[in-house]
């Protein structure tokens, strides 16, 4: 699968870890950045990785500040991105199943590495459970 990645200085740490373990499971990455750990603006970053997952460019999209707050408000800022900020693996297989995420945001300041995997695991790993979903997730996007 080919996926996007992006973090700010405060979810580098985070991110390169998250990088290397897609790549062992044979993942194409394409990383958007940070690349430093000097202080830099989180929109930078996770606009175009999340636009490459809405224009079809990577499938999905894993984006990582130090709270995966601000990183997820402007995913959801682009149409077509429905991001989800996801701190267990619980989170990241029911916004799979029920939500039809096609980007998660993590914390680097609130998710641990073993527990990044299983978020990233599942978030992968987790088919659409359509149904009464696909009703809900048409109604998210109305223009």
């Amino acid at each position: 699968m080919k996926i996007s990645l992006a973090s700010d200085h405060g979810g580098l740490e985070l991110k390169n870890k998250v990088a290397n373990y897609l790549e062992e499971l044979g993942h194409s990455v394409t990383d958007y950045g940070t690349f430093s750990v000097d202080r830099c603006d989180y929109p930078d970053f996770a606009r175009p990785a999340a636009l490459a997952v809405a224009n079809g460019e990577c499938e999905r999209g894993i984006l990582v500040c130090t709270t995966g707050i601000g990183v997820s408000m402007v995913a959801n800022k682009i149409k077509g991105v429905r991001c989800a900020l996801c701190v267990n693996a619980d989170m990241a297989k029911m916004t799979r199943a029920h939500n039809n995420a096609n980007v998660i945001a993590m914390g680097q300041k609130y998710v641990d590495f073993d527990t990044a995997k299983q978020i990233v695991d599942n978030f992968l790993n987790t088919p659409f459970d359509g149904g009464v979903h696909e009703v809900r997730v048409s109604k998210i996007e109305l223009d």
